[in-house]
């Protein structure tokens, strides 16, 4: 057996697990009771950042003065964090009072994130399959549909539409239409002129012609 060899090995495998194993950290987070809104926002947002890259948060609420007589006001501000990161975390260590602090610990949980991914890929699936629906509706309202007729009965008549006339004005209706009347082409017959005869007109006798008669008498 090659010592050598099996000590190697054995540092390759070991450095092959803590390559695939994540170091988990403890988070802290401080609050106060008197925060405000934004700083609410912001700090719960980073302590979501952490949970979601697998590091355990600790959350710190801290009093000041007369703020320690009242516990409730730290405990509605941890109700809140946790309320928040429902989806992602739960509540490993209980809130407790040390002192002047009030500590909770939340630690990520596959389950919980397993669950909350589930309900949200099926929320996601049943508004595409509402969408899919509607979408059918419009386009079934959009274009209407015969439906056959069934055991072999005919199918009911439909109500003829009857076109409405346009309502005549008070001046078309006194006025009566004329109906246009067909003009017969009508047929002309050539018309045969006959030849006018012209009779010799008799000229008058004039003096000087009256002279020559009696000159040939």
């Amino acid at each position: 057996m090659d010592y050598g060899k099996f000590k190697y090995e054995a540092a390759q495998k070991a450095k092959e697990s803590r390559r695939k194993t994540s170091q988990v950290s403890i988070k802290e987070m401080k609050y106060r009771v008197k925060i405000g809104r934004g700083d609410f926002d912001t700090k719960t947002n980073k302590v979501e950042r952490f949970l979601e890259e697998g590091h355990k948060v600790k959350i710190t609420i801290m009093f000041r003065g007369r703020e320690v007589h009242h516990p409730e006001l730290g405990m509605r501000i941890l109700d809140r964090v946790a309320e928040h990161n429902n989806e992602l975390a739960r509540v490993e260590a209980s809130p407790k009072l040390d002192g002047r602090n009030m500590t909770m610990v939340l630690a990520p949980d596959k389950r919980v994130q397993a669950a909350a991914e589930a309900a949200r890929k099926k929320v996601i699936s049943d508004e595409r399959q509402a969408q899919r629906r509607q979408a059918e509706l419009d386009q079934a309202s959009e274009v209407p549909t015969e439906v056959p007729a069934s055991n072999g009965s005919t199918p009911p008549p439909q109500a003829e539409t009857v076109p409405t006339e346009p309502q005549a004005t008070e001046a078309q209706a006194t006025v009566p239409e004329q109906e246009p009347t067909e003009q017969e082409p009508t047929e002309q017959e050539p018309t045969e002129q006959e030849p006018t005869e012209q009779e010799p007109t008799e000229q008058e006798p004039t003096a000087v012609s009256a002279a020559d008669d009696v000159k040939e008498r």
